[in-house]
């Protein structure tokens, strides 16, 4: 009898003949869970604490895949750090394939793209940091530590992070 879609995009992708029976209704995130948190801190496994307010860039995505818009940013960090030369980048994502396929000479996007891409992930001297999946508090104060969230997408439903991060009070830079 209805049905639902979280975004008028993802209802536009159906059949015609269905759409009068698809209500928009998204699922929202707990807003009172996420805010931002000025004592906010996040700890790498190499003891290296980030807190709120540090220059912290964040990108995040299920997994990190083009999709996403990975390539694009991977792309990026080395003109960010030069440009930056304290920033420090916090990366959440697995290295599975959600949307779209997995890369030809390579067994993710991850290891694509650092073979393209000159950048430091070394845990003393790096500044990029791959933190692959993370539980869910943890990834909170990933995105309160943050000072510049990037979200980088190809038309597709708003990813929950984006909202969360906004919640979170991060400014964002998004396609």
């Amino acid at each position: 009898d209805v049905a639902i879609a979280p975004a008028q995009w993802q209802k536009s992708q159906f059949p015609a003949t269905y759409q009068p029976k698809i209500q928009v209704l998204h699922e929202g995130i707990n807003t009172e869970l996420l805010g931002p948190d000025p004592q906010a801190q996040f700890t790498l496994p190499n003891g290296q604490v980030f807190k709120a307010g540090d220059p912290v860039v964040t990108y995040v995505a299920r997994n990190l895949e083009p999709n996403r818009g990975f390539h694009v940013f991977m792309r990026s960090l080395p003109a960010l750090l030069a440009a930056h030369p304290t920033c420090q980048v916090l990366i959440v994502g697995g290295d599975e394939v959600s949307y779209g396929r997995p890369p030809k000479n390579a067994r993710s996007w991850r290891e694509a793209l650092l073979r393209e891409v000159n950048i430091d992930t070394s845990s003393e001297t790096g500044r990029v940091h791959f933190l692959g999946k993370l539980p869910y508090a943890q990834y909170r104060r990933v995105l309160q530590v943050s000072a510049v969230h990037v979200y980088l997408t190809y038309p597709f439903v708003l990813s929950w992070s984006l909202l969360e991060a906004l919640a979170s009070g991060c400014a964002v830079v998004a396609s």
